[in-house]
């Protein structure tokens, strides 16, 4: 091998390895499910909601976007329902001993926006993967979280 290549492969393998190192904290991200509730029923009278921002100890800048953006949405426009504890909001540590378990009940497997209700028909639990592709729309992201939120507030599973 010439000098020139030799040069060529390191300055490959070294972007390559910087390009992993930066992306570290998303790679889980590509195994979610999906944003389909677990299982679907009736609505009912709902009794809370919760919206969980899971991540890990380190975060790319989409992870924490999506994380940033449902936390505003959720405080402009539920207060009420937050300050009645009928909606919860949380940024949650996956990685962390003390939220193992709430991980565990949602079916965490990387960097990710669920929803759970609880009504009389018992626990429904979803994934929303369509928020990632709205980070970079601050008008529709909003928009459609809220609206997703509103309808589960309502009772509407669907």
């Amino acid at each position: 091998m010439h000098d020139n290549q030799r040069i060529l492969t390191i300055i490959i393998l070294v972007f390559f390895l910087i390009g992993i190192s930066i992306t570290a904290g998303c790679i889980s991200q590509v195994k979610s499910s999906g944003s389909v509730p677990v299982k679907a029923g009736p609505g009912g009278t709902v009794e809370k909601v919760e919206v969980y921002h899971f991540h890990w100890d380190q975060q790319c800048a989409s992870c924490i976007a999506v994380g940033n953006l449902a936390e505003k949405t959720v405080n402009e426009n539920f207060k009420d329902e937050l300050a009645s504890g009928r909606l919860v909001f949380a940024h949650v540590n996956a990685q962390q001993p003390e939220n193992a378990a709430l991980a565990e009940k949602y079916g965490v497997t990387g960097s990710s926006l669920w929803i759970g209700v609880y009504n009389a028909n018992g626990f429904y639990k979803e994934e929303n993967i369509k928020v990632w592709y709205l980070i970079n729309n601050k008008e529709m992201y909003p928009t459609y979280l809220s609206g997703i939120i509103s309808k589960r507030l309502n009772g509407d599973l669907s």
